[in-house]
């Protein structure tokens, strides 16, 4: 029995990265998983997210390294392929606009530091889609993707040490060329499972590669599984996690209907069971998170991560746990949806819900606050409650206010008045947006019936564009400056209410 659990900010600390769909996610040993990359919004990013997972923190590490162009470290890209051998993390290709990548980098996640690697011997041809697993603590496997002009079959192996690329010749009977396939390394074995193949279909196959381990004396060779069960459908952009005795296949792209006519996105959980060696479904108590493709799952212990992906329409940027009965988290409660606070009026006294939709939609023309009226109440969590806030007052503080939340939190405001925001930390992001929000909301609710007397306080209608966020992790670097702006303005405008 497993439980889908949507992150909430308590769980971590720190700022999570950006929506994204097509980047990589690898686990570091027990200690970390390095998150790079990714695409969204027609632009490509290379940018490093490191999640802690001893602390439950989110930091972006300052990378070193020099490239063959003078650059730190990979260009960005999204697509690519990406392994952790102990400490490292390689990376190879992708794609960046239209064009296919073959370059190939290593970072040392002890130092932070880039290298990219000039490899010799049977060189990969530049591709993006193709799939990649470790082979013990030392090689690759890569195999198949896109080169942009026709799907791949073949087979590479790497030596991490000699930095020598092997390609395999494989017999028996030989696997479609495909793209946006997974492959996975299980004990001797790789298992290669759907994809996108010459022509366009979507293929529901699984392979097994032999002949990988040094000291075997086998030659390279597919087999083609037919495993009973429930087998997945047909897909590509999925992900598989090794799970102990199991493998994890969740998520990814399909198609339906009369020749293939629409695309589908899936949410299911299906398992490889290796003890009975057949298909599975995952017995899932509650509701799934989004369908998704292109996204990335991580295994950390018990628990598995997802971040990311995209249907087709919208890039996701949430986090989601699944995660095993009897784990602490598994039967927490979903978050409760926004309070919405007309219909609740409207139970109470039909003719005041009328007058105050009235003002607060009025109010939303004159402030350039684009969001639904039940959207407005979900950001009165008062100060005292907001636990991330006062922990940040009092340490910000320090003993010169002792246990005084009150002194401690208006002396985190003065430090928000004056501060420089490129000396924020990402840790206060959060209790400024909320503090920031409740400002607002407050006002809102002084204002009554009569939106001209918090109107009067916000020249040019710019306290009010960050609103709408549902928490900091849809802000960009560039929003920082623009909300102590606002924040300060709000904080004005609130002190001269109080001197009147």
């Amino acid at each position: 029995m497993h439980y889908w659990v949507q992150a909430s900010a308590g769980d971590f600390s720190g700022s999570i990265p950006l929506p994204r769909s097509g980047h990589t996610a690898v686990g570091i040993g027990s200690s970390k998983v390095v998150f790079f990359g990714g695409f969204i919004d027609k632009k490509f990013l290379n940018d490093i997210f490191v999640l802690d997972i001893e602390n439950n923190f989110w930091f972006q590490p300052e990378c070193t390294g020099s490239g063959s162009d003078g650059q730190v470290g990979p260009s960005p890209r999204a697509f690519h392929v990406a392994v952790a051998i102990d400490c490292h993390m390689f990376i190879f290709g992708g794609r960046s606009g239209g064009k296919r990548l073959g370059d190939f980098w290593v970072l040392d996640t002890d130092i932070w530091q880039w290298s990219e690697l000039t490899s010799f011997g049977d060189l990969p041809s530049a591709r993006d889609f193709a799939a990649a697993s470790a082979i013990g603590n030392q090689k690759i496997v890569m195999y198949g993707g896109w080169d942009g002009k026709k799907w791949l079959s073949d087979i590479y192996t790497l030596d991490t040490i000699s930095l020598e690329w092997t390609e395999l010749s494989a017999i028996g009977s030989l696997p479609p060329p495909r793209c946006g396939h997974t492959a996975t390394m299980v004990e001797k074995r790789l298992l290669v499972y759907g994809g996108r193949g010459g022509g366009g279909p979507i293929m529901g196959d699984l392979w097994a590669l032999k002949g990988l381990i040094e000291g075997e004396n086998e030659t390279p060779g597919w087999t083609q599984l037919k495993l009973p069960g429930q087998a997945p459908s047909p897909r590509c952009g999925h992900t598989v996690t090794s799970g102990g005795v199991y493998l994890l296949m969740f998520g990814g792209h399909g198609t339906g209907g009369w020749l293939s006519r629409y695309d589908i996105y899936y949410n299911d959980c299906v398992i490889l069971d290796r003890v009975s060696a057949q298909w599975k479904r995952l017995s899932i108590t509650n509701e799934p998170p989004p369908a998704r493709a292109y996204h990335s799952m991580t295994c950390i212990g018990s628990r598995h991560l997802l971040f990311g992906g995209f249907d087709g329409k919208v890039t996701f940027g949430d986090l989601w746990w699944l995660v095993p009965e009897g784990d602490p988290i598994a039967k927490r409660p979903p978050s409760s949806p926004p309070r919405d606070s007309t219909t609740t009026a409207l139970t109470e006294n039909i003719e005041d819900s009328r007058r105050e939709e009235s003002a607060v939609s009025a109010l939303q023309k004159k402030l350039n606050i684009t969001v639904p009226l039940s959207s407005f109440g979900r950001h009165n969590l008062d100060e005292s409650e907001d636990k991330e806030l006062r922990d940040l007052a009092l340490m910000f503080a320090g003993e010169n206010v002792a246990n005084d939340t009150k002194e401690a939190i208006a002396a985190l405001r003065d430090h928000w008045k004056t501060v420089d925001p490129t000396a924020i930390r990402l840790k206060e992001l959060g209790p400024l947006l909320r503090d920031y929000q409740r400002l607002i909301t407050r006002q809102i609710d002084d204002a009554g019936p009569n939106p001209q007397s918090i109107e009067t306080g916000l020249p040019n209608k710019e306290p009010s564009r960050y609103y709408h966020l549902r928490n900091a992790t849809q802000m960009k670097m560039g929003d920082v400056s623009k909300l102590l702006a606002e924040y300060r303005q709000l904080l004005f405008t609130e002190k001269q209410k109080v001197e009147k």
